[in-house]
């Protein structure tokens, strides 16, 4: 058994060292191998190597011989550029030297022109001088005497030419006008009103004279104050008279007065209700004459305050005429006229209708009823195109609108038709005066005349003062002068007449 196990063990030992000898045969071929194939690699590297070498010398040699070609091209374009800028050089050298020849010429010539202007200098010094002399004047003079004739002159033809303009301009826009406003009046007819700060009651007997004056005076006292009129009780029979200038207050003591008088029973406590029932009727007609007034008109869509307002100026006179009446017919002519031109006839009624509402409120509110009118309009109808109109109509604004234009003539058709208005004989009287009084202002007037109950103004004025053309400059500045000084419906002829007289003796 020993024997055995000392067998395996030499048997494991030899097998040990034969694989360990096998091992390293082995690796020595392997190695000796990888050795063979690295020298082959590098071999073949260094052939490799050797090729890039040329390449890389013949692709120098190639770009080498391209730049010395490009160098060749650029320096023989640098000698061309060199060539072309001595010859600009010469050329600019040639031209100078010009130049400086035409200088010195032209320094010759002024130096000539100098002494020459000097020598026509003294010659016009002494032709002057010797014109002078013999003329006996002086040279300012002589150009402030033609100045003059040249100004006469041009002011004659700018004259006859402003004639001529203003005769065509007239001749044509007077044809339209007529055609327009005739058209308008004759589709618009309107009664002759006449109205008065005064209403008269009539009594059943004169017994009811001292019922209304109440003991010691306590009932007149008593609707005097409640009403804001003033009863005039006279001996005139069976009539009693209310005055105020207030035409609502007025109409509202009338309808009161009418229902005491009926009722018989008239003490301070009734008279206080029938007011009370009486300003509920008037206002209620108020609102009824408003809405039927902007029906009439053809305008819709108005505020109720705007209607309001309206309604309030059929109790509201202007020279006479009734105020809502007169918007009315303002509305209805601002609308056929501006149907005529082409602008926009709604807007145009609306506008008329309410052009006079500031009225309604001016005793209220400060300032003109123009201006009152379109800051009512602008509050309530918000519209900023009739409340221009309405502010333009009488001509108070810097600048008129179209529709402030046609607003503005129907106002003046309406207001200066035959019968419209009436007015008292101081204010006509002052009227006549201020015309004949802004005629006779200006210098080279005789004598001045308002006829046609200030419709129209007569001048005579003195033919040395005054000649033909200056007649037709002074009618104008006449007329301005009325415009910008007067107030005035419609409009104001002047009429400027000079007399010419030519005398001769035959011999």
């Amino acid at each position: 058994m020993d024997y055995v196990y000392i067998l395996v063990g030499l048997a494991l030992v030899l097998g040990g060292l034969v694989g360990y000898f096998v091992r390293q045969i082995v690796a020595n071929q392997q190695i000796l191998g990888t050795r063979k194939e690295a020298q082959r690699l590098l071999d073949e590297a260094t052939i490799k190597h050797k090729e890039m070498l040329l390449d890389a010398k013949h692709e120098v040699a190639k770009i080498r011989s391209i730049a010395d070609a490009e160098n060749r091209e650029h320096r023989q374009q640098l000698q061309k550029l060199e060539r072309r800028l001595d010859q600009k050089e010469d050329a600019l050298e040639r031209k100078l030297s010009s130049l400086e020849g035409r200088e010195r010429e032209l320094d010759n010539k002024a130096k000539d022109t100098e002494r020459t202007r000097v020598d026509v200098e003294e010659i016009k010094k002494k032709e002057l001088a010797q014109l002078e002399s013999r003329s006996g004047i002086s040279s300012e003079e002589a150009k402030r005497f033609l100045l003059q004739e040249v100004e006469q002159e041009v002011k004659e033809e700018a004259s006859r030419q402003v004639r001529v303009w203003e005769s065509q301009v007239k001749e044509k826009a007077g044809r339209e006008a007529q055609y327009i406003l005739a058209t308008a009046i004759q589709r618009c007819t309107t009664d002759v009103v006449s109205e008065t700060t005064v209403s008269t009651i009539s009594l059943p007997n004169d017994e009811m004279k001292g019922r209304l004056i109440g003991r010691e005076g306590r009932n007149i006292r008593a609707l005097e104050q409640a009403t804001g009129v003033d009863l005039i009780i006279d001996d005139t029979p069976e009539t009693v008279t209310i005055s105020s200038f207030d035409s609502v207050r007025r109409e509202i003591a009338r309808i009161a007065l009418e229902k005491l008088i009926l009722d018989g029973r008239i003490h301070p406590a009734r008279i206080e209700e029938i007011v009370g029932k009486a300003q509920a009727e008037v206002e209620a007609r108020i609102r009824q004459e408003g809405e039927q007034a902007a029906y009439e008109a053809g305008v819709s869509g108005l505020h109720p305050e705007l209607i309001k307002l309206l309604g309030q100026l059929k109790f509201r006179t202007s020279y006479g005429q009734n105020v809502l009446l007169h918007s009315l017919e303002v509305s209805h002519l601002a609308g056929m006229m501006a149907s005529e031109i082409g602008a926009d006839a709604g807007a145009a009624r609306k506008a008329g209708l309410l052009h006079d509402i500031g009225k309604a409120v001016d005793f209220e509110t400060e300032g003109s009823h123009a201006t009152i009118g379109a800051n009512l309009v602008k509050q309530w109808d918000k519209s900023e195109e009739i409340a221009q109109a309405v502010a333009e109509h009488h001509g108070e604004a810097s600048t008129t609108s179209v529709l402030g234009f046609i607003v503005s003539a129907a106002d003046a058709i309406s207001g200066s038709r035959p019968g419209a208005r009436r007015e008292s004989l101081q204010q006509y009287l002052k009227r006549i005066r201020e015309l004949e009084d802004i005629a006779s202002s200006f210098p080279g007037v005789e004598k001045t005349f308002a006829i046609q109950a200030g419709r129209e103004v007569r001048i005579l004025v003195k033919p040395e003062a005054v000649d033909d053309l200056g007649a037709v400059r002074l009618a104008r500045d006449i007329s301005k002068k009325i415009e910008e000084s007067l107030t005035y419906p419609g409009q104001i002829k002047i009429v400027v007449a000079r007399e010419t007289v030519a005398v001769d003796y035959a011999k």
